[in-house]
Parts: C-alpha cells; sequence; structure tokens
C-alpha cells in the first residue's frame, strides 16, 4: 500500500532557521509537474506555516530533486540566502551522494567505478548508456560496492561523481544489474508500492549558513526486503 508524506507524517531528518531535510517516502514528487499531483515541496509548506504559525505565504526552495520511485534524503531551503547557496553548492559538486541500490544479479566485480555516456530520450523519459562519447550525451561517473548478498538480491552502495538522469538506474542497468522494481531499466516485474529499491542513504555538505560540513542519514523504508538487508 501506498503512504504518500503529509504534514503529518513527515520524515524529517534535520530542522533549523535555514533547511530542512527530509527522508522522502517512495512514490512523493519532489517538485509540481504535469500529474498536478500535489508535491513534497507543499507539503513542507504546510508543515512549516503549522508548526510556526507563519502568516502568508511560506518561503521554501527546492535544491535539488529524486525520481519519484526512488526514496531518501532531500534538503529543501528555507531562505533565499540558504537556496542560492545551496544551490551553488550543489551544482559545484561541493555535496557527497550516497545510495543504497538493491538489485538483480550480482556485479562481476565486488566494486568497482563504472563510466558511461548518457543521452536523454525526453519523449520516453529514459536515457541509455553508451561505453563512447556520442552526440548530445555527457558523461557519467559512479562507484558501487558490493555490501550484502542474500540468495536472489544484492545491496549495493553506491556513490555518485557526476548528477545525470536516470544515472544510478541506467548505469547499473548496464552492466547487468537493474534495481528491483525498476521496469523502465531492465527488472521484470514492478514493486506493489511502484516504487523502486533505490534509496538516497547519506548527504554530506557544507551548511550554507553555519559554514559547517553536516552530514545527514535517512532510514531505510519499512519494507522486507530492505529490513533483510538493513545494516544497523
Amino acid at each position: 500500500m501506498k503512504i504518500y508524506s503529509t504534514k503529518e507524517n513527515l520524515q524529517i531528518v534535520y530542522e533549523d532557521n535555514h533547511i530542512i531535510v527530509i527522508n522522502k517516502r517512495v512514490g512523493d514528487i519532489v517538485q509540481g509537474d504535469q500529474t498536478g499531483d500535489q508535491p513534497l515541496s507543499e507539503v513542507v509548506k504546510e508543515y512549516i506555516k503549522e508548526k510556526y504559525n507563519k502568516p502568508g505565504e511560506v518561503f521554501l526552495g527546492v535544491v535539488h530533486r529524486l525520481d519519484r520511485p526512488t526514496s531518501g534524503i532531500v534538503v529543501f531551503a528555507k531562505t533565499s540566502k540558504a537556496l542560492s547557496r545551496l544551490a551553488q553548492a550543489f551544482k559545484e559538486r561541493q555535496t557527497e551522494k550516497t545510495y543504497w541500490a538493491i538489485v538483480k544479479n550480482l556485479p562481476e566485480k565486488p566494486k568497482d567505478t563504472l563510466v558511461h555516456y548518457l543521452k536523454r530520450f525526453p519523449k520516453k523519459n529514459i536515457s541509455k548508456a553508451y561505453d563512447k562519447e556520442i552526440p548530445e550525451s555527457k558523461k557519467a561517473s559512479l562507484s558501487y560496492e558490493v555490501k550484502q548478498s542474500m540468495e536472489r538480491y544484492h545491496l549495493l552502495e553506491v556513490d555518485l561523481h557526476t548528477g545525470r538522469h536516470h544515472q544510478i538506474r541506467v548505469q547499473l542497468s548496464a552492466i547487468g544489474c537493474p534495481i528491483k522494481g525498476d521496469l523502465k531499466y531492465g527488472f521484470d516485474r514492478s514493486n506493489p508500492d511502484g516504487g523502486i529499491h533505490l534509496h538516497a542513504r547519506k548527504l554530506t555538505l557544507i551548511h550554507p549558513v553555519k559554514k559547517e560540513k553536516m552530514t545527514f542519514v535517512a532510514p531505510t523504508p519499512e519494507d522486507i526486503l530492505w529490513n533483510l538487508v538493513n545494516i544497523k
């Protein structure tokens, strides 16, 4: 059963006067799109408005996004100053992002760095991976390590070096390791909640105002498979 985030059940990882860090649920959309579904950004605004009894419009800046079927860490800015500084930090790759992915098939190497050239096809909302650069492609790089193996599935920890469209999904699929539930990139069936087993586990950044290095960790969703592989 799908459970979307509301102002009552919001999973807050960290909050101060400048930023709020949320553990996004599977199915939450970070920012409004053509579906018309209420985005997580609006839910967080409702939460702030109610908690602090704020009159009028609440400011909340979207700094980065996660795919709708993905869960995990999302940072929002509560001031325009925090938004501009965080946006710059993400643009200049001054952040460290670690994901957990549960995949079918064990990679050939227990750890490796993958480099592909990804070309996006907007009409189908997919990206394709190529070994060599082709027109309109962008270089994509990530490192992975196998953290745990079960009978049918394997837990990979993934560190992103670039931020491309569907990057982890398409690069893992390209080495024959599609993410559980990811029909779009080669898994054979969908998950009951429509999500995929990809979780933005950890994010390290420099606080936009305090200038301190901070690391945020998001618990995995309550799910039989995540509970099996979870490394406490």
